[in-house]
């Protein structure tokens, strides 16, 4: 059975760190914002088992013009439960949580591997691709609800 629900930030780092900070030290899986009240962490749990992570942050980018603004970040499901929907399903759930909020965009930084699968999800990117240093190339991606 699957459920998604909020979790504190130190909860993440347990899918954060194989996923995103392979072979790094745990301390690069805390994120700048963890720790604010406007800042949310939610995992998938599969047979009471986190499997999934996603983190929202209150962030303005001054890309787009929109007043309330939300960015994804750490979305990362473990290797062995890729393919599933899980990542869909954490998507789908930060937006559902974003409408009820008033958020007017979601915005993130999404690894260019990971691109095409928020392009079925109807995120379009915007300008050219860039690299964040020890992590890899990204694209910034967005969508209006």
């Amino acid at each position: 059975m699957i459920q998604i629900k909020e979790i504190p930030s130190k909860e993440t780092y347990i899918v954060r760190q194989p996923v995103l900070r392979k072979g790094k030290p745990i301390e690069s899986c805390i994120f700048e914002g963890d720790d604010l009240d406007t800042t949310h962490h939610f995992g998938l749990f599969d047979n009471e088992n986190l499997t999934g992570i996603i983190s929202l942050f209150k962030q303005i980018n001054t890309t787009f013009a929109e007043k309330n603004q939300a960015q994804i970040r750490g979305m990362a499901v473990l290797e062995t439960h890729q393919k599933k929907g899980f990542g869909e399903a954490l998507v789908k759930y930060c937006e559902e949580y974003c409408i009820e909020e008033n958020v007017d965009l979601i915005w993130f930084n999404a690894r260019t591997a990971a691109v095409g699968f928020y392009k079925k999800m109807n995120y379009q990117t915007i300008g050219e691709a860039f690299d964040i240093k020890d992590v890899g190339e990204h694209s910034l991606m967005f969508k209006k609800l």
